[in-house]
């Protein structure tokens, strides 16, 4: 007699499947998390794009500029320049891309944006070992990009400081990921005696890079006052 009964291992298995230890996405998981990332980040951008004075109308600026970050991030993180063989990439700014927004509006647009940027990334390469885990990969690290939101009023240095700050940040929850998940994956290579700083290795080799290559970038933009003209327009 079959057994017709709906659990939730099979419910499961239209999402993900297992292969070499490793948990990923089916093409139906993949569908899921692309929607309940973009209903995340609506539902969010409405929310906190009200004024708080009372004011019931939406403002659509900072929809649509927080949108626009978020899809630059999206899609430049999807040009890597560089992958490290147990996941990380040198992307073309994408990091730049979502701090941008905490540097326009604050951090608390600019944590929920970026969490609402941390499905995506979950979504577009995953490796599941614990809850945990996948929280310092993905969630913990990239929300944390929104912390550039806190140094938003420092004039001469707050987009420099508030952008290093960010993927500093970054890298300390994928470091803490590696070093209670990921130890196990260090290359016989690597030197014995440097065992415990080869996830502060491993981890800042590829933000540190991308973040050299974004620096440059805002130099550019802040001499050139582009930036300063973006962030004029964001705030009328």
């Amino acid at each position: 007699m079959n057994d017709n009964r709906i659990t939730l291992s099979k419910i499961l298995q239209n999402f993900f499947y297992k292969s070499e230890g490793y948990y990923y996405l089916t093409q139906m998981g993949k569908i899921m998390a692309i929607g309940v990332a973009i209903l995340s980040c609506l539902i969010v951008l409405v929310g906190v794009s009200q004024k708080q004075k009372g004011q019931k109308r939406v403002n659509a600026k900072p929809l649509a500029i927080c949108g626009l970050c978020m899809a630059l991030g999206v899609v430049t993180a999807y040009i890597p320049l560089f992958k490290m063989p147990l996941g990380g990439s040198v992307t073309l700014c994408s990091m730049l891309c979502i701090s941008l927004i905490g540097y326009f509006y604050g951090p608390s647009l600019g944590f929920l944006t970026a969490f609402s940027y941390s499905i995506f990334q979950f979504m577009q390469d995953p490796y599941i070992l614990t809850p945990f885990q996948v929280c310092c990969d993905y969630f913990f690290a990239f929300t944390a990009l929104g912390a550039s939101g806190f140094f938003r009023n420092i004039k001469k240095y707050g987009i420099y400081i508030g952008y290093l700050v960010a993927i500093l940040l970054r890298g300390a929850f994928h470091c803490l990921g590696g070093y209670l998940y990921w130890m196990s994956y260090m290359p016989e290579s690597f030197p014995k005696k440097f065992a415990a700083i080869y996830p502060l290795c491993y981890n800042y080799s590829f933000i540190l890079a991308e973040g050299a290559i974004s620096l440059v970038v805002l130099v550019i933009l802040v001499r050139s006052k582009v930036l300063m003209q973006l962030k004029q327009i964001t705030q009328d």
